[in-house]
């Protein structure tokens, strides 16, 4: 390995590690929005929301990631939706992982015993109250090692928004690469770098999730 080449090649692979970091958080962020509100739509007992939300979670955790971002980058302006790189990305992103985070959050809402919605009513809450206040606080933190996962796995999948051209970790590495011609290193380096990334919000996310454990023993 030549560690000149390293050397140089490390601050543009660092800066492109800020622009996976971001796309990563901003799509997670809202991740958390649709699934949560996608969950709700599906617990519903509204038709209409039960079957859009159905037909949404079906689309998308039944198409690879990679086609999503073709068809929103490629495919929407022919019906005169163009957007840029980075919002394509992030819009792809979002939509692929709120599709799973909705499951997971579905799945822990239902998890939740009856009897608590049923001794919340009878303490005079209305249903949204009930949810509000009795259901949901726990169902989220049932939630909690999902979402870690996810966030986890939206990391990686950040990778494939390079193909739009989209300056994050992987495209840099592959412009790097034209230059040096040295594809093992730099992408040995692109490897470590998500590593590094990938072990540090790992750790983090895990003390969240031991907080958030002990909260739920007391």
């Amino acid at each position: 390995m030549d560690f000149l080449i390293v050397i140089e090649a490390l601050p543009p692979l660092l800066y492109a590690t800020l622009m996976t970091i971001f796309l990563a958080v901003i799509s997670i962020v809202i991740a958390l929005f649709l699934g949560f509100f996608t969950a709700l739509a599906r617990i519903s007992k509204i038709t209409v929301l039960v079957k859009t939300a159905e037909a949404y979670v079906s689309i998308f955790r039944g198409t690879p990631l990679l086609v999503q971002i073709f068809v929103i980058y490629y495919g929407l302006p022919q019906i005169n939706i163009e957007l840029d790189p980075i919002p394509s990305g992030i819009l792809a992103l979002s939509l692929n992982a709120g599709a799973y985070l909705s499951e997971s959050f579905r799945a822990s809402i239902l998890s939740i015993d009856k009897g608590q919605m049923e001794a919340a009513v009878s303490l005079g809450m209305t249903y949204s109250q009930s949810m509000r206040h009795t259901i949901l606080p726990q169902s989220l933190r049932v939630a909690i090692p999902t979402m870690s996962n996810t966030f986890i796995i939206l990391i990686k999948d950040t990778s494939l928004v390079s193909v739009i051209t989209v300056t994050e970790l992987l495209q840099m590495s592959s412009l790097i690469i034209a230059k040096t011609f040295e594809p093992l290193t730099i992408y040995l380096v692109a490897a470590a770098l998500y590593w590094v990334l990938i072990a540090f919000f790992t750790a983090i996310l895990d003390r969240f999730e031991k907080r958030a454990s002990k909260h739920v023993a007391v």
